[in-house]
């Protein structure tokens, strides 16, 4: 099969990296300046193995390939707000045989969230989900790092809405030749909204920066206790800690990487980039829509949703709203919630 990482950022990036790496095809999407210095210069991937310069094709959209092959796996790995663009982009490109995109090849939707797939599942056939723990970081165009250590990364991996077939499988298989542990499960939504759980601390460490200080993880407790509330009201299930924790183990250790220091996550990188967007409407916008439907208040991801929205689109520094200053206003929009 032949890989097509649309969206080649931090989590495309790494993944096309260990693809090509070991030894498959892969075809990287980019746009803007990642895609001309993926053209210039290829993908300097950092990994604890070293560095490694991946040559690889690079194109800004399908008519750049011709007809798509029968044996094309589309990688959605672009950040949510970016999907309906990719999918009215990808979907009618046509593949050999007669058929379009959307009718014939699998995508697989390698993001955060659970929305990407949604959107998918009204254009696309097959439509297969993927639980993303890689911790990766793109800042500077044409380089990619990821730092765990013995594994990239854990993806867990199913057809969406629920489902396990022979392309899961064999796509899982070649993730496992290139440094990934990709289990094959029926219910990767289950796993999704584990993980997204977690992510809802990305606004908070895009605003005020890491997680470091104890002021901070109490925010973060009170933002996923709500989280929770919100996921029990709606009957949506989820991987508990427990299960996570025996999964993942000791498999993906992060040491230092030379050349690569890692600021933050996803939505800390988009800060960092400038690039005017966030993906804060789909991880604490998720619970905040939830919440909204099965009559649950969450004055805190809304907060963090508009905060977050808000430094991207004015292209505030990242970090820059103190953390004591980020606890006084989720005080306040509490009391106003309640009051």
């Amino acid at each position: 099969m032949r890989y097509i990482i649309i969206g080649a950022g931090a989590v495309g990036g790494a993944v096309g990296a260990r693809l090509a790496g070991a030894g498959h095809e892969v075809v990287l999407v980019a746009r803007g300046a990642q895609y001309t210095a993926l053209r210039e210069r290829g993908l300097r991937f950092l990994a604890p193995d070293g560095e490694h310069t991946h040559r690889l094709p690079v194109v800004d959209g399908p008519w750049a390939l011709g007809e798509l092959r029968t044996d094309d796996v589309l990688v959605l790995a672009v950040k949510t707000q970016d999907s309906e663009a990719a999918l009215d982009t990808w979907g009618p490109a046509p593949v050999r045989g007669g058929a379009t995109a959307a009718e014939q090849l699998p995508l697989v939707c390698a993001q955060n969230g659970v929305e990407s797939q949604r959107l998918a599942l009204r254009r696309f056939r097959h439509v297969y989900g993927v639980c993303v723990w890689l911790p990766a970081t793109f800042v500077e165009p044409g380089v990619v790092s990821a730092a765990g250590t013995p594994l990239t990364g854990i993806l867990h991996l199913g057809r969406y809405p629920h489902g396990t077939d022979d392309t899961a499988r064999r796509i899982a298989a070649d993730l496992e030749k290139a440094r990934f542990e990709a289990p094959v499960v029926p219910d990767v939504t289950r796993w999704q909204y584990a993980k997204l759980l977690s992510n809802l601390a990305n606004a908070v460490e895009a605003v005020s920066g890491p997680l470091t200080g104890q002021e901070a993880e109490s925010l973060y407790a009170r933002v996923r206790a709500e989280g929770e509330s919100v996921l029990e009201a709606a009957g949506v299930p989820y991987a508990s800690g427990a299960e996570q924790k025996e999964v993942r183990g000791d498999k993906v250790r992060l040491v230092p990487l030379a050349g690569a220091q890692r600021g933050g996550g996803s939505s800390w990188q988009s800060l960092t980039r400038g690039t005017g967007t966030i993906e804060a409407d789909y991880l604490n916008g998720e619970i905040v829509l939830l919440g909204r439907l099965h009559g649950v208040p969450t004055p805190l991801n809304e907060l963090l949703q508009r905060l977050a929205t808000t430094f991207a689109r004015e292209r505030r520094a990242p970090g820059s709203l103190s953390v004591a200053d980020l606890v006084r206003l989720a005080d306040e929009a509490v009391a106003d919630a309640a009051g």
